[in-house]
């Protein structure tokens, strides 16, 4: 995936060389722990860089699987992968190893993922970095042990396609991986996340695919990236996803002859970037390309359905270009999470388990009041279990508290939500996380805010004004103010060095 994040750590890794035989977790009585996943799993991608927590998120947005981006190496030459390339975050239970406990006893797990944007470009991706087969299968398999995890996922784009040497390597070590695990009698899957046109992988990527066969590298799920065609084209993004798959689908039926249809459409993956993505507005994926894609991902069988990113799935940018941090659309926060979820099949019920609503679910209040109420749990199954309880989804100027902020199954809170005399009028949607040991779920509220700010207080663009350096406007709920003479082009478009600056939401 695409992440104008710079690398975090270029400070000189110390290459650890560990011998296979060391590594006695495959072999040994925890390996089969590890629970499959799904045969049916939406997973989308976390962002590992930005200290928040993994378990925590999902709970909030009901992805009970998430991929994890990304595992790299410090610097170009080593064999020691770190998340992220920094050399803080170690693979090790420290590093987000009760998060990822804490998911799997809810149910669901992580997707650990190597490379990404910033690997590939850099030399950082292990099998480009490290020369060294068994150390690169050495490495994937400390990840697989130490967070009990069934699926390694390969994001190998731009420059890592054009490595054949790395792309060798790569499948070689997977191919180790793999004989170490069947040995051990361990599950393990292997995904390889790639690039896509809107008619199937190009070249490069079905050459990863190919020497995969030829080193007899057991392909499980092969995800496609299907944005950022940069092909300045008109696109319907949930139909570009179809006929990509499609393409893909008639691709692996020539690699792999003797799989079925139904075989070969479970080889495949999507994962799509939510909102505007990186090329800009001409490749936006909406809610109503998510509704469609949800459809067609269930009719096809397909085998994992994901996007970037979870921390994108909220409105806070509306108009605005890609982020790591918002979806640059107007939408309500974990929107797009909420119509994939169900995707998930073959899950099974929590031993204890509960249930969480909110009485009233919507209230109307003047900016510089309070809005309550209650939030109430009920044991549905086993046990009752102690219960922490969050709210996500605040608009700036409003704040929330449960009072008690934990309860036992079966108990009930008051939430409050305070707003502020600037905060902006308008109707949010207010997401409530019950989360317990065992299992995590949500409720919403409606709070709509009057008598507020005002969304915008500049004129709105018009395409046929002549703007002059310095004068702002309002367009898709941000502020924009012009640099220099411009006419006819509009806001949001013009990138980071065009003519006009965003000033922020409004």
């Amino acid at each position: 995936m695409r992440s104008t994040r710079p690398l975090r750590a270029l400070l000189a890794a110390v290459t650890t060389v560990v011998a296979a035989a060391g590594l006695t977790a495959l072999g040994g009585g925890t390996a089969q722990a590890a629970t499959p996943l799904p045969n049916r799993v939406f997973a989308p991608y976390f962002e590992a860089w930005t200290g928040e927590s993994p378990a925590a998120l999902s709970a909030q947005s009901g992805a009970k699987h998430l991929t994890m981006a990304f595992l790299q190496t410090a610097t170009k030459g080593s064999c020691t992968p770190y998340w992220n390339g920094d050399t803080s975050m170690p693979i090790a239970a420290a590093t987000f190893g009760a998060d990822i406990k804490t998911m799997q006893a809810r149910g669901g797990d992580v997707i650990p993922s190597f490379g990404g944007y910033t690997a590939d470009t850099t030399g950082t991706e292990i099998a480009d970095s490290c020369t060294d087969v068994n150390q690169i299968a050495d490495a994937y398999e400390k990840v697989l042990t130490t967070y009990d995890v069934t699926r390694l996922d390969m994001d190998i784009e731009v420059d890592s396609l054009d490595n054949s040497a790395g792309i060798d390597r790569r499948n070689k070590a997977i191919k180790v991986l793999q004989d170490r695990a069947a040995a051990s009698g361990r599950t393990l899957e292997i995904s390889y996340t790639l690039p896509t046109t809107t008619g199937g992988l190009a070249s490069s990527g079905l050459a990863v695919l190919k020497n995969a066969v030829a080193n007899g590298a057991r392909v499980d799920v092969v995800n496609l990236m299907t944005f950022d065609y940069y092909d300045n084209a008109v696109h319907d993004m949930a139909k570009d996803t179809q006929t990509a798959a499609q393409g893909l689908y008639n691709q692996l039926a020539k690699l792999y002859p003797a799989k079925t249809a139904t075989q070969l459409w479970g080889m495949i993956g999507i994962t799509e970037m939510i909102g505007v993505d990186d090329f800009g507005p001409a490749e936006t994926f909406t809610l109503a390309n998510a509704r469609t894609v949800y459809d067609w991902a269930v009719g096809k069988g397909i085998n994992t359905l994901s996007f970037w990113a979870l921390q994108r799935d909220n409105g806070a940018c509306p108009g605005g270009a890609a982020a790591d941090h918002c979806s640059g659309i107007a939408q309500n926060t974990w929107d797009f999470s909420h119509v994939f979820a169900p995707f998930t099949g073959g899950t099974t019920t929590p031993t204890d388990d509960f249930s969480v609503t909110t009485g009233p679910t919507s209230g109307t209040v003047t900016a510089g009041a309070s809005a309550t109420t209650t939030v109430s749990t009920a044991v549905t199954a086993g046990s009752a279990q102690s219960l922490n309880l969050t709210a996500s989804g605040l608009p700036a100027g409003v704040t929330a508290s449960f009072a008690p902020a934990s309860v036992t199954a079966g108990g009930s809170s008051t939430l409050t939500l305070a707003t502020g005399a600037s905060a902006v009028s308008g109707t949010y949607r207010i997401t409530v996380t019950a989360a317990g040991p065992a299992a995590a779920h949500t409720a919403t509220y409606d709070l709509t805010v009057t008598g507020g700010t005002t969304q915008c207080t500049a004129a709105p663009w018009a395409k046929a004004t002549t703007y002059t350096g310095g004068q702002q406007v309002s367009h898709q709920g941000h502020t924009w103010k012009a640099k220099w003479w411009t006419l006819g082009e509009e806001p949001g478009t013009t990138g980071q060095w065009g003519v006009w600056q965003d000033l922020g939401a409004c």
